[in-house]
């Protein structure tokens, strides 16, 4: 499971990171939440990657009514290729989701305990997702996505038994390419990442609000 993650790191680090043709400007973000607006960084139609903004929380292209469809934020790895609502987006539209955390919570309801995951030496990572582009009767356009989960690693295991798929900088390019119209060795990358890659924090209880902002909710509890 995956329902909030950060991106604090600037437009031009992101652009440098991924390697994009563009950078869209937009501030630091430490509680992005599901269906928020998203970065993500796919490949163009001449194979540039580029950064683009999607709703987070997808809708395949075959609903007829969005309003009366429950969203999807997370797509189990395992599964992917098997269901209706992905395996299309497996094959034809993978693509990056920049972030510099994710969060998982321990403890009963109403003193839940929020943990920030982030690299060991900080800065930007990518995770796995699946972008999808519903367009309605009347013309409307929506573009969505999903984040891809696996097993988690031993880093982990004693908070959730989910964790987001990550995505290492020298496999972007095997990832973006769905140009084959296969998913067959993408698929090879879905697995948990090295249980050294990432380090764990208590943060502030003020993360438990998806409307709560800001560089405070990266206190320890004690400080806050």
């Amino acid at each position: 499971m995956c329902s909030r993650y950060s991106l604090t790191s600037p437009p031009e680090a992101v652009r440098a990171y991924f390697d994009t043709k563009n950078a869209l400007d937009f501030p630091p973000r430490y509680n992005i939440a599901p269906t928020q607006p998203v970065l993500i960084v796919r490949r163009d139609h001449a194979g540039d990657r580029e950064q683009h903004l999607v709703r987070w929380g997808l809708i395949p292209s075959w609903v007829k009514d969005p309003s009366e469809f429950t969203t999807i934020i997370n797509a189990r790895s395992e599964t992917a290729s098997e269901k209706p609502s992905f395996r299309g987006s497996l094959r034809h539209r993978r693509c990056l989701v920049p972030a510099t955390g994710f969060y998982e919570w321990t403890g009963k309801p109403g003193q839940k305990r929020p943990h920030m995951f982030r690299p060991r030496d900080g800065g930007l990572f990518a995770l796995a997702g699946l972008a999808e582009h519903w367009v309605g009767a009347d013309g409307s356009e929506l573009e969505t996505m999903a984040i891809l989960t696996t097993s988690a690693n031993a880093t982990m295991e004693p908070i959730h038994d989910r964790m987001p798929v990550i995505i290492a900088p020298e496999h972007f390019d095997v990832w973006l390419d769905c140009t084959t119209g296969t998913s067959k060795f993408a698929e090879t990358l879905l697995m948990p990442p090295p249980a050294s890659l990432l380090e764990i924090l208590d943060v502030n209880p003020r993360l438990n609000n998806p409307r709560n902002e800001g560089p405070d909710l990266h206190q320890p509890p004690e400080a806050a």
